[in-house]
């Protein structure tokens, strides 16, 4: 990505104005927020500058997943559905490492298969397409979906049970936004399995345990399903380790019912989930970017 493509003030501040969060009936975000409001998920009113912010992003995510240790050889995919032809989703190309994706490395591919634009001299994961398709199909509300083998995903999938309600993170996933895909065939090439397993994740479901596998997420922004994976990774981790702490005899207390459903009510919304990305993907930027830029202005050493 050439260092202008992305600019961090537009990740801060590219949406409507910041707004006083003083009204009565406050939305999620404006809740979180003390004083101004954070901006939400930018606005566009062109299909082509809609396209290239959601290709950097979705590129940004990759370079973050890399970052976290998400990768396992040609394993793992995201899909963006194309804002101009829902129809379409852009997918990663398969064999080339997370941290080296750029947007102009991705492929449009349409619901058959059919590689329409983008890069096309790689070609795309045909595990991934079935997933991604099926669910794209069945939820005309998923934009985007995450999906790649990480360790602690991995780990707690040979169970095949759903997160428990431990902390307040993980009750972003309370409710029927988690589900569970118990069958387990291999690797994807089956249309069928793919139905049944977006079927699973169900109409409101945004995080899916693939029973031995790994995890699924889904959202309205790459933003929100990769915050979303990695929420759902670091919440496979902590439940191993209780599990852990639970074998030699410690009790577990879980967050009630009525208060995982307030904190998922209150802090669960697509605006503040795009939000809880920013962070990492400020940090990408400034560790690609904006090293690579001052480097070039010869401010740090080569």
């Amino acid at each position: 990505m050439a260092p202008s493509a992305l600019h961090q003030n537009h990740i801060l501040t590219d949406s409507n104005e910041k707004q006083e969060c003083e009204t009565t009936d406050k939305t999620a975000l404006q809740a979180i927020s003390k004083g101004v409001c954070l901006p939400g998920i930018p606005i566009f009113n062109d299909f082509e500058k809609q396209r290239h912010w959601m290709l950097e992003h979705m590129a940004l995510a990759f370079q973050v997943f890399a970052r976290k240790g998400f990768t396992e050889g040609m394993s793992g995919h995201i899909s963006v559905r194309d804002p101009e032809n829902p129809h379409t989703f852009w997918t990663n190309p398969l064999g080339k490492f997370f941290g080296l994706l750029q947007p102009s490395d991705m492929i449009l591919v349409d619901y058959s298969g059919s590689p329409i634009g983008g890069n096309t001299s790689l070609p795309a994961n045909a595990a991934g397409f079935q997933i991604h398709s099926a669910v794209h199909k069945a939820r005309p509300d998923v934009i985007a979906a995450c999906h790649t083998h990480s360790k602690a995903g991995k780990a707690w999938s040979t169970f095949s049970r759903r997160l428990e309600m431990l902390n307040q993170d993980v009750t972003h996933f309370y409710g029927d936004a988690q589900a569970v895909y118990s069958e387990f065939g291999g690797v994807v090439f089956d249309e069928a399995e793919a139905q049944r397993l977006a079927t699973a994740l169900g109409q409101k479901g945004k995080g899916m345990i693939l029973r031995n596998h790994g995890l699924f997420t889904v959202g309205k922004t790459v933003d929100e399903a990769a915050y979303l994976f990695m929420l759902m990774e670091k919440s496979c981790e902590v439940q191993l380790l209780v599990e852990a702490a639970a074998a030699n005899g410690i009790t577990k207390v879980y967050v009630d019912d009525e208060v995982a459903e307030y904190t998922h009510r209150m802090t669960s919304d697509s605006e503040t989930l795009y939000c809880e990305f920013q962070p990492d993907l400020q940090w990408e930027l400034e560790c690609s970017v904006g090293n690579r830029e001052r480097r070039l202005r010869g401010k740090v050493d080569t």
